[in-house]
């Protein structure tokens, strides 16, 4: 058996290495609780601009409602400097990306398809307002393939010519921690991951 990647050994490696400095970090957000704990790594060692990029999330109403707890988590933890870059909402990207794929479960070949898609626009973005690293708060889910998600990131980080953080957000309780803060800062919760498929798989649960 290979041995297993610590990426967040990883990235404490490279956050160690940028000696005092605050670099800009173009850090792709799912929601406003998986959010919380990763600003509360991250924000004491970059300077960070949220990417709220998410087509896949279905309906529009609740891709709304996970967008509007952004504002408001960044209010409550007194990070307001941290700027939000909104992107387009065009759910027909994530369904012509999972085309052919309806049928997987959850955490199969179609979550690979949304996390490429998700993560290359976050790349092109990073790349076109000139921010040299991004990174995403979806390893912070223990549901989420923390391997899968950083194997894909860095190949887009490299066809982009920039850099890609490593992570795995769930080590040292994240997850747990994105739960707390979002109780303290009365954040709302969703009960799924937010496509059609995981809100069925939801209900049948």
């Amino acid at each position: 058996m290979p041995e297993k990647v610590d990426y967040n050994r990883i990235m404490e490696a490279e956050i160690a290495s940028l000696g005092g400095k605050k670099p800009d970090l173009l850090l792709h957000s799912c929601c406003a609780p998986c959010t919380s704990s990763v600003l509360e790594r991250l924000y004491p060692h970059f300077r960070i601009v949220l990417f709220y990029f998410n087509p896949n999330t279905h309906p529009k109403e609740e891709y709304d409602k996970r967008g509007a707890e952004l504002p408001k988590l960044l209010r409550a933890s007194g990070m307001t400097d941290v700027e939000i870059v909104w992107g387009d909402y065009d759910p027909g990207r994530f369904f012509s990306a999972a085309r052919g794929f309806e049928t997987e479960p959850e955490g199969g070949a179609r979550c690979g398809e949304c996390f490429t898609l998700r993560l290359n626009e976050t790349a092109k973005t990073a790349k076109k307002l000139g921010i040299e690293r991004f990174c995403t708060t979806l390893t912070v889910s223990p549901h989420k393939n923390a391997g899968l998600i950083n194997t894909i990131g860095a190949e887009l980080a490299r066809n982009e010519g920039i850099s890609w953080l490593y992570s795995d957000f769930k080590k040292k309780n994240g997850y747990l921690r994105s739960i707390e803060l979002s109780r303290e800062y009365e954040i709302y919760r969703q009960c799924y991951c937010g496509c059609t498929f995981s809100l069925a798989a939801a209900k049948e649960h």
